[in-house]
């Protein structure tokens, strides 16, 4: 059986939207898009890009999946982050794709998402990864598929914006396994399922 790890980047009030670009996410007439960029520095580089040097595959709901082609797709820059996320298996969870050919090594998963994916946790294989794909990831935790999370946690509040737990969640607890500072202020928290 594979593991399965989150990595999410949140503001101290939980919200998760947007944190890439202004235009990333405006759903919700959400506008404080790009929020995360001025936390990033060397040590949290150095942090992703020691996640990501280990071998595994990658899982997404559609709409992270399409911002990432173009994020990451398209680059041949060398950065470790960008060699992981072109190499590697790409499952997209998704009922509207008709397939996941714009972005190499992706395969596309149809049908219930909690389903989908829970039987793809069962198969053999490398541990899976998701990176965003908030909606995605409500849904897996609330089926208990979800292992660890990392949780770089950002020193500002927004008010608004899509959050990673909203409505009802089962009660779950996690054990602390790891945590770095940056030097920007961000916490970056592993949290294991107990």
């Amino acid at each position: 059986m594979r593991s399965m790890t989150v990595t999410m980047w949140v503001t101290l009030d939980g919200v998760v939207q947007g944190l890439g670009r202004p235009d990333e996410d405006t759903r919700g007439g959400f506008t404080h898009g790009g929020w995360g960029q001025r936390y990033n520095d060397e040590v949290m580089g150095r942090e992703m890009a020691t996640a990501m040097a280990k071998p595994g595959d990658m899982l997404f709901g559609r709409r992270t999946w399409q911002d990432f082609i173009t994020a990451w797709g398209r680059l041949t820059d060398g950065n470790p982050v960008t060699t992981h996320m072109n190499a590697a298996t790409k499952y997209v969870v998704s009922r509207t794709l008709e397939d996941a050919d714009a972005w190499q090594n992706s395969i596309l998963l149809r049908g219930d998402a909690v389903d989908t994916v829970a039987e793809l946790k069962a198969q053999s294989g490398r541990d899976l990864s998701i990176i965003g794909s908030a909606s995605l990831v409500r849904s897996l935790h609330a089926a208990a598929v979800i292992d660890r999370y990392t949780l770089l946690i950002c020193p500002l509040t927004l008010g608004s914006g899509a959050r990673l737990f909203e409505g009802p969640i089962p009660l779950t607890e996690f054990e602390l396994t790891g945590s770095v500072a940056t030097t920007k202020g961000v916490i970056i928290a592993q949290y294991t399922r107990r």
